[in-house]
């Protein structure tokens, strides 16, 4: 039976080490949560950073190596300064804002870039070292954008996809990127490319013919004696785990908390992660548009507003967050309450509308 690879720059079990003592947690994230299911329909490794930085686990390196490969997990350990400028950096700083449409935010530093080509080489020999023939190594995500061509540099025969979890952006916007042809081939070093909708894989392909010159045929390019498919594959989830999960006596008892607090109000719960991209304050300002045009809804409805912060911040920095982001929509709500523990580690913001 061939092998899957599931390589992307988070494991699906993050380690963490508090007093001196390790733990093992599972990630948060759509990327993690969506291909969870592929450990009961494939033989599979997944390649990708702890979450930890490696200067932290020397001692207890071995030990997490032998820990995640019980999980069919392989740890790439990248050390502070890498994590910095390749993640926090150019990820997070130029490709993040670039592609989500925000180019008022995004930056281009040169030594964020040498470091996302050094990132993407590690990752490259941590494959090498585990690839055999008949392996399909699945590549996913912004951070890895050059990786599908480093490996075809060493493994010209083997079967390589790719899938960015995030908006392509069209050609206009794509080329502001010193290193967008770069970026195009790096790519290009996939036989397949999988795209959320096909407004990105037409994005894609644009890109392509405008920056290389490369035509495409419906789906295909002809590139390097290679034929690559482009498509677009929409994203799912396991429905079944969520759908059992509503039955577990841990949620059941949540609910029930909840159903205290509101006694028989309609609850709308959002859950998302605290970014500029994810329309937050929109989100607020839509509720509230709704309670002024529906009078006979106040106090009949709830909303809870679940945000993960990508840092962690400490809990003060979360509740002043979310305090200036209210006052900066509308001055008639308040923060009524805040939830450390509603889902796992995140926390919640419970906002209630006042009236004169």
């Amino acid at each position: 039976m061939n092998r899957l690879l599931v390589v992307s720059n988070r494991l699906p079990v993050t380690v963490a080490k508090r007093e001196e003592k390790i733990r093992y947690v599972p990630s948060a994230g759509g990327l993690a949560t969506g291909l969870h299911s592929l450990s009961k329909s494939y033989q599979n490794i997944w390649l990708g950073w702890p979450g930890i930085a490696a200067e932290r686990v020397k001692k207890e390196r071995a030990g997490i190596v032998h820990e995640l490969a019980s999980r069919n997990c392989r740890p790439i350990f990248l050390n502070q300064h890498d994590l910095e400028q390749y993640y926090h950096g150019f990820s997070n700083r130029t490709i993040w804002p670039l592609f989500h449409y925000f180019m008022q935010y995004a930056t281009y530093n040169k030594n964020n870039w040498d470091t996302y080509k050094k990132v993407n080489q590690i990752f490259c020999k941590e494959v090498l070292q585990v690839a055999q023939p008949g392996d399909i190594i699945w590549v996913h995500d912004y951070h890895l954008m050059l990786l599908p061509q480093y490996i075809r540099n060493h493994l010209p025969d083997a079967t390589i996809g790719f899938f960015l979890h995030i908006p392509f952006p069209s050609s206009e916007v794509f080329r502001i990127l010193p290193c967008r042809k770069e970026i195009v081939k790096g790519l290009l070093g996939a036989d397949l490319l999988g795209f959320h909708t096909y407004d990105y894989a037409h994005h894609f392909l644009q890109t392509v013919r405008r920056l290389l010159g490369y035509e495409h045929n419906m789906t295909q390019v002809s590139f390097d004696n290679r034929i690559i498919r482009v498509d677009a594959f929409p994203m799912g989830i396991d429905f079944n785990q969520f759908h059992r999960a509503a039955e577990t006596n841990s949620v059941q008892r949540e609910v029930q908390k909840i159903r205290k607090r509101v006694g028989e109000r309609r609850v709308i719960v959002s859950i998302d992660r605290l970014d500029y991209t994810k329309g937050i304050p929109e989100r607020l300002e839509a509720f509230d548009y709704f309670l002024d045009n529906n009078p006979q809804y106040r106090e009949k409805v709830t909303l809870i507003l679940v945000v993960q912060n990508r840092a962690r911040q400490a809990r003060p920095r979360r509740q002043r967050a979310g305090r200036i982001c209210l006052a900066r929509v509308f001055p008639s709500w308040r923060l009524r309450r805040y939830r450390q523990n509603v889902t796992g580690h995140r926390p919640a913001f419970v906002y209630q509308q006042l009236r004169p």
